[in-house]
């Protein structure tokens, strides 16, 4: 009979590596999404680990992601930076972002009706918290709830390299939503907004839905690119 406990041994030790790597990702990446970690921050490898309360071997290869997703920059002997966006940075993200999310509701309004309902109700419900957050002036649970609609907008849509390739994106512009939620005097147009995105793919309606997807981060660029320049923000 062959032996297997070695290999198991190094399966399990596998699979705990990755793990930890994972949560040191998942620690690492929240911290700079909510500016735990700000734009700018610089550190090395053994301080952040200290910070998160994990060892330096996971963080290691948690870096090696993030700097994947353009979220970490790695400054040979200088340690690790957060990296800032500038306007342009943030041009570039609503590219990417208003294309994906309009193909992304046409795909949902396609689908059958009873999926079609069934995502309108996961945004109409996203799109209640964030009317709940901002009555009770909680602007970070609106930013959440915000995020969690268009993650929902994007997931429903069952585009896997869609969902791989907004990730990055929407890890960047989420920090930047955070930020400047206290500036921006869209936030009951935001709302309107996302009932229009939601009723569109209700009914099945594509173009519609396309169209209402675009249109709200077409207004929601407008109105923030001329906010940070009006504030002098050149990097967040």
């Amino acid at each position: 009979m062959k032996r297997v406990g070695p290999v198991r041994n190094s399966v399990e030790e596998g699979e705990r590596k990755k793990s930890l790597v994972d949560d040191a990702y998942e620690a690492m990446r929240t911290a700079i999404r909510d500016s735990t970690f700000a734009p700018g921050y610089q550190a090395s490898e053994q301080e952040i680990a200290n910070r998160l309360g994990m060892s330096r071997t996971p963080v290691h290869e948690a870096v090696i992601r993030l700097q994947g997703d353009g979220l970490v920059e790695v400054l040979p002997r200088k340690g690790i930076l957060i990296v800032a966006l500038s306007p342009d940075d943030l041009r570039e993200i609503y590219d990417v972002v208003i294309a994906i999310e309009g193909r992304a509701a046409e795909l949902i309004a396609a689908l059958p009706q009873a999926e079609r309902t069934n995502t309108a109700k996961v945004l109409d419900d996203w799109t209640d918290e964030m009317v709940a957050a901002e009555k009770r002036n909680d602007l970070p649970a609106w930013g959440n709830a915000d995020s969690a609609f268009h993650t929902a907008l994007i997931e429903r849509a069952r585009n896997s390299r869609m969902s791989r390739i907004i990730q990055t994106v929407n890890d960047q512009s989420h920090r930047l939503r955070m930020l400047t939620l206290n500036l921006r005097r869209g936030l009951d147009a935001s709302v309107e907004e996302h009932r229009r995105i939601a009723q569109s793919i209700r009914f099945g309606h594509s173009a519609e839905a396309s169209d209402a997807a675009r249109q709200h981060r077409i207004r929601a660029r407008d109105e923030l690119l001329p906010l940070l320049t009006s504030y002098g923000l050149k990097h967040l």
